[in-house]
């Protein structure tokens, strides 16, 4: 019993044993999951390593090596946790560090339950060195080591590397795992034990050795043993090495210092070792050197004489003895980190410290007040200019037009204008400065108050001068002498402000300037004009750019005064004359204004529309200019002649010799040969073009967008063999030969007829001539003897006949279609393998083939060759004929005369796919385009590309696909379909049946990887990112590949198979290395090593791209905690990882990478008159074609990439760059402050400061069309909204910059327009593009608010009363004007010329009209608003940051409240603000033409306030749901009633919302009665708990009391139900108003007590707006075909390709209720 008891109680605690043991592990792991490099789970004792201690490499390596042995043998798992627990205290004995004594007792729990768990007996340590050595063996010998080696060399050096993850990657990942743990054993064993077996040590340095991927590396393989990777063959590297060797000038350095036994020493280790250099810094800097020597691209610096180190240097050259440098020596060895950057770091530290507390420290020169005011001080001459004309065309009209003295005499009042306006420049320049002068340079300081007090002193005078010339003149014996020193003055002035800017501004002039710049009295001019800066010099072009630009403008400013002048300013010359005279008008309300004053307020009102839009409007002419000049050029470029299948089909055989002009290198003599016939020569380059085009089609199948059906028909046979002709792919030939026959046994004619029928079809003529050749070639190889000269016979007889022309008579061309069926039959044996039966068949096809060609096509005289006929018929009968075939060699010629003989149909409309069409028609179209020769790749420049990544989607997860919305619709059904085609072609790829569901994936690990690599391609992913950068690498490994001869050997090389075969280039190694050093690929993932450390599934998909794309560089700060004299400190490590191989809205496509050498030659072209320095791209957006939205924002952002680049670069010179795919000179950028700038707060559009940087520092920004990548878009509303907002906080932030202000001072006076209208100014005039509307927000409020101060007061009706009596036709069209509004449909242009463009009118024209009816203006109009909003808002109160959209893929319903609280201070609080000036204006308004005057009146101004408020719900998957909305109403309410508290967030609760808000904000009396009513009605009801009755009572008492008194005022007094509706109209504004000032003194309000109230009176606007808006979104619910044709408005796009949107919006549930 008691022996029970002790067994069950030792099952027992053996149980609970485990249990801890699983526990502590389970803590340790803190719920991670993953895998390591090696493929072993990241967990248990391994997967919780603090940072502190993650600088010693052992203990990870050790505990995970312990983890894998647990199961083979628990007691040399033990010794090796125990051996990790002393490491780690060894490192930190006292556990300070952040984690380390939770770990070291999870760790120590784990040894005890190991000890615990032992089979008896007393542990004896002295014998664990043998049970590891022992252990050693046994388990190199269980996984037998030494075969696994040998599998791991011929991995190497077979230059393959893993495109999946199919069993050669996991056999790779198991030795991986063995070899690391070896190596991990090896080192406790060497750290245990020095008494080691020397056989046993070799062996576990050897396999140390497998364990280490030899060193660590980037691309070049310098410190390690490298046989297999030829990038360290190639001559340019081994000349770079040589460059750096040490040189004999150099001291020798210590026998002790180590260096690696693969390389002798060079000048990095003498630096190494006289600085103490970080020894991974010394290797990376040693690779970049020979990375840059390689490719001819170094900049070599030599140090200045005065350099400390450099002294140090020079000192120990001289005594030629190597030693450690002084300024880096200390008591613990040599090291510039610890003795020269940290002390540098640490005071710098210091320093910012101590100067935290002051708002504008550092700041000099210049600070960023946020006021709109910057646009005038950035852009003052511009204003100045506008200013200026509009006063003198103003003069001139109201002198009719006449230029006599007296206009002259007013024309001279521009002086007094052009002196005051820079005055106020100065005084801007003094209050600008603000907050700066105390950092600022006392001489900077002294200029702007110098140039104040010059321009104060200027105004003064000029003024007086002309104020005194006037009074002089109106005198009768006036003194005419003022006026001549009034013009003597300004014509003195004004010439010496002209001269200045000819020789500042004219780009001729600057070389001049430049020699003048010696005498003072100059340099003090300029200076006072436009101080020096450091960057900014030089900033001109030359004088041919310069009179294009000029010109450019001239025009515009020409059509834009014209039109101010004949359309805008005359017209109401007469009418302001007229309402200035008139006399005894009768004001509604008391005027003090204009009713003494000429009507004042009333002129105000008619020149305040006018003014603005004159303001504005020259973005119009601009935007029409710009997009004429923009079609012109791509016309120029050849853009857009291949559009179609059609074109692409009939340009097809020039393709061949454009790509070998364009894309392909230099090949001597190809040009000049005359031996060769068109024929040969087209054949040769056929061949060259065959595999670049054969690798496109292959990459359009394994992204899904073709069927291997289609890849068939559209690749390029090889063109290599002895046809004589050129073998075109079969989409071209696909059903000719059925044609031609058709055309043959139907025809009558002559011979000649016959064929020039045929021959008007180029692919039908071509491919009856390869059938013709392809079976007489088949025929005499298969063929031999009799058979041979039968076939030669018939041949002779047929180019007899043809000669003769008499094929129509020798011939009996109606029996062709049984002479093809036996051919046909033919093909069809000899197209499989050869067997005994088949071989039968055959014999039997070609006797078959006999007969019918001797007896029933052959009409020819045989008597003529007699004896062969005789001698063929002989043997036949006897059957000798055809008796023995040999099998054909060539399977691909027989199988394409099989597919020629079988494709019936037409292949006109191959590929199917959209994406595929476009992108191979833009390819082929390109072909034609100017583009640089490209250079061979190994004298190609080298070129980088870098993706930010920060949190963004890497690669979806099952989950996230399978995910289902509230809808019930998943990512993956989303996808399904929307590309139905796509996903049947995966389902085909990875070998199943189209009909699949996803869930049969499930039993297939690869297969569910593959699905999920198919999805992320497809959504703006870092995986598809990944995979478009990655195109680059693998284009230039295929041209490496097939250009690696000389190009003396091209011409002996074509005529072989091998120059055009492509299969295994991605596993050349000569190929693979020349790719590495031309190409670098890095994704700085910034929080890549945090992701690391918390397990995050992004860390494992980064990992997993690493996997697949051996270049990719993974770059990232890695933070770890360290212990230095007791106190724990951060340091921060720049690391950069690569795949463990050996070798966020971006797309790019193979076809486009191989033009990438062509484009980095632009860097040596001539650009202007200086180099490029920023290559700019275009762009195609793929996101366009989901829904109506994202087609819109499609055609926006196509239309600027496109045509809006195209003229910023040429003729503008003001091209930046936009976040853009653009190239960048990285030599030029890095030493001239980098490439964007640092602050997230006014750098918030980090991308265009890039270009302002280059702009500054005499950059050069340049577009290039004939290559593009991909860009996705948002494609929701929300989405798109956002966007916007950032896009415009970021153009708002821009304005207050130094870098806008420094552009706009000094560019010349055209660059400068340019530069405003196609950046900020943009934004400031907010137009309306692409609908009939032509006004900015601004210009609405004025003409609103002019309209509805002459309907209230009276004026208006009283002006056109009298207008009419008069027959004033000129004043009554004044009154009723409607601005011109119609000349916003010239803002549509650039779309229209686009769509004309790349689609042909026919297509531009319909495309644009679908817009329409689609309700583009709404959306553009909405747009407006958002952009208006964060534009103004952020220039006032800051506020623009990051926004991340998401960019994900958008069909869910928006709920009610999310529009509104997203909406409602930026579009909805506008807008009815416009609808209520619509009301009083129709209310009070007067205009004789009635109802239509007052719709062509305000139906803009209706439009634009509609699409503000209904927009959102519009464009709304479910809109118009009849259930959707009651939800949303349920919704709204629950949020609207919800209170707020702590915690609780705005999408919660209006209270929480509201707060949040505080933006915006009755007479006080009325105020004062509402809050008592409130007071009332909101009464509290924890107090009323004790007597509601009362408070009830009372409430009712006040209610019927206040209908009570509304009702006797309208029986007893003049109020009317008109009145009352007034007083709505009156009191709606005014409240909201007087509201937004209680929000503002929100502490005073709240002393008084009034907070809650004012907050209700909120809640009741807040609840007034959302019901006006909601109330037609829920009538329009009602009827069931609304929501269906708000459907099809959205989706037009996809149900014009057949989707199957409304499954997609229902859900793919079965829906419950039914």
């Amino acid at each position: 019993m008691a022996l029970s008891f002790i067994k069950l109680l030792s099952s027992k605690m053996s149980r609970v044993e485990d249990l801890w043991e699983r526990l502590v592990r389970s803590v340790l792991r803190r719920e991670r999951t993953g895998k390591d490099a090696y493929g072993r789970p990241i967990d248990g004792i391994a997967g919780n390593i603090p940072s502190s201690l993650a600088n010693n490499r052992d203990i990870d390596e050790i505990l995970r090596a312990a983890d894998e042995i647990q199961d083979e043998d628990p007691n040399v798992s033990r010794i090796l946790c125990e051996h990790a627990y002393s490491l780690a205290q060894n490192l930190d004995p006292n556990s300070e560090g952040r984690g380390v004594l939770q770990f070291k007792t999870g760790l120590m729990s784990v040894i005890k339950q190991k000890l615990a768990k032992r089979e008896g007996g007393v542990i004896d340590r002295s014998q664990d060195i043998a049970r590891l050595q022992e252990f050693y063996k046994l388990y190199r010998e269980k996984n037998d080591v030494d075969k696994l080696r040998e599998e791991e060399i011929k991995l190497a050096e077979s230059g393959a590397f893993s495109g999946n993850l199919g069993e050669l990657e996991r056999n790779r990942v198991k030795r991986k795992r063995v070899f690391a743990t070896l190596k991990a054993l090896g080192t406790v064993l060497a750290q245990l034990s020095q008494e080691i077996p020397d056989e046993l040590k070799r062996v576990m340095e050897s396999d140390a050795a497998m364990s280490e991927d030899l060193i660590a590396y980037n691309i070049i393989p310098l410190d390690a043993p490298s046989t297999t990777n030829a990038i360290v063959s190639l001559p340019e590297v081994r000349a770079a090495i040589s460059a750096l060797k040490y040189f004999r000038g150099l001291p020798k350095l210590p026998t002790d210092f180590s260096i690696p036994v693969t390389r002798k020493a060079d000048m990095l280790d003498f630096l190494h070792y006289i600085f103490g250099f970080q020894k991974d810094s010394v290797s990376n800097q040693r690779e970049h050197i020979v990375h840059l020597l390689a490719n001819e691209q170094s900049r070599l610096r030599i140090l200045e004489e005065n350099e400390p180190m450099a002294r140090e240097m020079d000192e120990i050259l001289r005594q030629q003895i190597a030693q450690p440098a002084n300024s880096c020596n200390s008591e613990n060895g040599v090291s510039f980190l610890d003795q020269v950057i940290i002390p540098l770091y640490d005071v710098m530290a210091a320093s910012m410290l101590k100067s935290g507390g002051s708002k504008h420290r550092g700041k000099t020169s210049f600070v960023e007040h946020r006021t709109f005011l910057h646009l005038y001080h950035s852009f003052h001459r511009l204003w100045i200019f506008l200013v200026m004309m509009f006063q003198g065309l103003t003069i001139i009209a109201f002198n009719g037009g006449k230029l006599n003295a007296k206009t002259l005499r007013e024309v001279l009042s521009l002086g007094p204008t052009f002196a005051v306006m820079k005055f106020f420049e100065s005084v801007l320049d003094v209050i600008m400065m603000y907050g700066a002068y105390s950092t600022t340079r006392r001489l900077a300081v002294a200029r702007i108050f110098l140039r104040f007090l010059w321009f104060s002193v200027a105004s003064v005078v000029i003024s007086f001068l002309y104020v005194k010339a006037l009074q002089e003149e109106s005198k009768r014996n006036g003194n005419p002498f003022i006026f001549r020193l009034y013009v003597i003055v300004v014509g003195i002035y004004a010439g010496i402000q002209f001269f200045i800017s000819f020789l500042m501004r004219i780009p001729a002039c600057h070389q001049l300037t430049n020699q003048c710049d010696r005498w003072p009295i100059i340099r003090f001019v300029k200076w006072m004009r436009q101080e020096r800066y450091y960057v900014g010099r030089g900033m001109y072009e030359r004088t041919t750019d310069f009179i294009k630009y000029m010109l450019f403008w001239l025009v515009i400013l020409s059509a834009k005064f014209s039109f101010a002048y004949f359309l805008q300013i005359e017209p109401l010359v007469g009418p302001t004359q007229t309402i200035v005279d008139m006399t005894g008008i009768t004001y509604s309300w008391h005027d003090i204004v204009s009713g003494n004053n000429h009507n004042a307020l009333t002129v105000v009102c008619l020149w305040a529309p006018v003014i603005a839009i004159y303001l504005l409007d020259i973005h119009v002419f601009y935007t029409v200019i710009s997009a004429i000049w923009g079609f012109l050029l791509g016309a120029r470029d050849r853009l857009g002649e291949i559009r179609s299948l059609e074109a692409l089909h009939k340009l097809f055989e020039q393709f061949p010799g454009a790509f070998i002009d364009t894309l392909h290198i230099s090949i001597p003599n190809r040009t000049s040969r005359q031996s060769s016939s068109e024929v040969e020569k087209n054949k040769h380059d056929a061949a060259r073009f065959s595999p670049f085009w054969n690798e496109i089609i292959k990459n359009l199948r394994e992204e899904d967008y073709i069927t291997n059906h289609e890849m068939e028909l559209l690749e390029i046979p090889k063109n290599s063999g002895t046809l004589p002709l050129v073998q075109w792919p079969l989409f071209l030939l696909a059903s000719k030969i059925f044609l031609a026959k058709d055309i043959a046994v139907e025809s009558r004619d002559s011979q000649e007829e016959l064929w020039e029928r045929i021959s008007r079809d180029d692919y039908m003529k071509y491919a009856v001539q390869e059938c013709f050749h392809i079976i007489r070639l088949i025929l005499t190889n298969i063929l031999d003897g009799e058979g041979k000269m039968w076939v030669e016979r018939i041949y002779d007889d047929i180019h007899a006949s043809i000669a003769n022309r008499s094929i129509h008579i020798d011939f009996q061309l109606n029996k062709l279609s049984l002479v093809i069926s036996r051919v046909f039959a033919l093909m069809g044996i000899l197209k499989g393998g050869e067997t005994s039966d088949l071989e039968k068949g055959a014999v039997k096809a070609v006797q078959d083939l006999y007969d019918v060609i001797r007896h029933d096509f052959l009409s020819i005289d045989m008597s003529k060759n007699y004896e062969t006929w005789n001698l063929l018929s002989k043997a036949r009968t006897e059957g000798r004929l055809f008796t023995k075939i040999k099998w054909p060699k060539d399977a691909e010629l027989v199988k394409r005369l099989h597919s020629l003989l079988t494709i019936k149909d037409s292949a006109a409309n191959i590929p199917k796919n959209l994406e595929a069409r476009r992108r191979l028609q833009f390819f082929t179209n390109s072909l034609f385009m100017e583009m640089p020769a490209a250079r061979p790749v190994n004298e190609m420049l080298s070129f980088s590309v870098f993706t930010p990544y920060y949190s963004e989607i890497v690669l979806y997860s099952m989950n996230e696909l399978l995910k289902k919305n509230e809808d019930g619709i998943s990512i993956l059904f989303y996808l399904q379909k929307i590309y139905p085609d796509e996903w049947k072609n995966f389902l085909a790829r990875i070998g199943r049946d189209e009909n699949a569901h996803e869930s049969e994936l499930a039993d297939s690990l690869s297969d569910i990887l593959e699905l999920r690599f198919w999805a992320s391609y497809r959504g703006q992913t870092l995986a598809r990112t990944v995979r478009g950068m990655m195109y680059y690498r693998k284009a230039l490994m295929l041209q490496t590949y097939l250009e690696r001869l000389n190009s003396g050997d091209l011409e002996a090389a074509i005529s072989s198979d091998d120059a055009t075969e492509t299969r295994g280039y991605e596993l050349s190694p000569l190929a693979r290395a020349q790719a590495d050093l031309k190409f670098t690929y890095v994704v700085t993932c910034q929080i890549y090593g945090k992701q690391k450390e918390d397990k995050k599934p992004e860390a494992a998909d980064i990992a997993l791209l690493l996997q697949r794309n051996e270049a990719l560089r993974v770059a990232f700060i890695h933070d770890v905690e360290t212990l230095k004299e007791g106190e724990v400190h951060t340091e921060f490590f720049s690391k950069i990882v690569k795949g463990d191989i050996n070798g966020k809205d971006k797309d790019n496509y193979f076809e486009e990478a191989l033009k990438m050498r062509n484009l980095l030659e632009e860097f040596h072209r001539d650009h202007g008159i200086r180099p490029p320095t920023i290559l700019g791209v275009r762009e195609h957006v793929f996101t366009g074609s989901v829904s109506s939205l994202a087609s819109f924002m499609s055609n926006q952002e196509t239309s600027f990439v496109t045509l809006g680049q195209r003229v910023l670069a040429n003729p503008l010179k003001v091209r930046m760059h936009y976040g853009h795919p653009d190239v960048f000179d990285r030599v030029f950028h890095i030493t001239r402050g980098g490439m964007s700038k640092a602050s997230r707060v006014i750098n918030i559009s980090e991308d265009i400061y890039a270009g302002f940087n280059s702009t500054l520092r005499q950059g050069n920004v340049t577009h290039h069309e004939y290559i593009q990548v991909g860009k996705g878009r948002d494609v929701g509303l929300n989405q798109i909204a956002v966007f916007e907002g950032k896009v415009a906080g970021g153009n708002g932030e821009q304005v207050l910059s130094r870098d806008v202000y420094r552009l706009g001072q000094l560019f010349d006076f055209f660059r400068m327009m340019s530069f405003y209208f196609t950046t900020v100014g943009y934004y400031f005039c907010t137009m309306i593009t692409f609908i009939p509307v032509q006004l900015t927000v601004l210009t609405v409020y004025i003409f609103l608010y002019g309209k509805t101060y002459l309907a209230l007061s009276g004026v208006g009706e009283s002006i056109q009363i009298r207008a009419r009596i008069l027959d004033n036709t000129a004043l009554t069209t004044s009154m009723s004007t409607q601005f011109l509004f119609q000349i916003g449909l010239f803002t549509a242009v650039p779309m229209i010329l686009g769509f004309i463009l790349e689609q042909g009118f026919l297509r531009a024209v319909v495309s644009f009209v679908t817009m329409q009816f689609q309700l583009c203006s709404v959306f553009f109009t909405f747009s407006l608003g958002t952009r208006t909003h964060y534009f103004g808002r952020t220039i006032l109160h800051g506020g623009a940051r990051y926004q991340a959209t998401g960019r994900g893929f958008v069909v869910r319903h928006i709920k009610f409240s999310e529009n509104y609280r997203l909406y409602s201070r930026s579009h909805f609080v506008k807008g009815l603000e416009v609808v209520l000036l619509l009301v009083v204006l129709l209310a009070y308004g007067y205009n004789e033409s009635g109802a239509i005057g007052y719709i062509l009146l305000s139906i803009s101004s209706w439009f634009m306030a509609i699409s503000w408020l209904f927009a959102p719900y519009l464009f709304n998957p479910s809109g118009f749901e009849w259930q959707k909305t009651v939800e949303d109403f349920r919704d709204w309410t629950n949020w609207l009633l919800y209170r707020g508290g702590i915690g609780v967030k705005g999408a919660e609760s209006w209270e929480a919302w509201w707060d949040e808000e505080l933006v915006y904000g009755f007479s006080w009396i009325v105020l004062a009665v509402l809050i008592v009513l409130f007071k009332v009605f909101t009464f509290s009801q924890k107090i009323s708990v004790n007597f509601q009755l009362i408070l009830r009572f009372i409430q009712g008492v006040s209610f019927l009391m206040a209908l009570a008194g509304l009702a006797v005022a309208v029986i007893l007094t003049k109020l009317t139900v008109a009145d009352i509706f007034a007083c709505i109209l009156a009191f709606v504004p005014t409240g909201w108003g007087i509201l937004s000032i209680a929000v503002a003194w929100k502490p005073v309000m709240k002393k008084l007590g009034l907070w809650k109230s004012i907050r209700s009176i909120a809640r009741l606007y807040d609840a007034g707006m959302g019901m006006l808006i909601f109330i037609p979104i829920a009538l329009l619910s009602w009827f069931p075909f609304v929501s269906t044709f708000q459907t099809r408005l959205m989706f037009n796009q996809a149900f014009s390709r057949g989707l199957e949107i409304s499954l997609i919006l229902a859900g793919n549930n079965a829906n419950p209720g039914i």
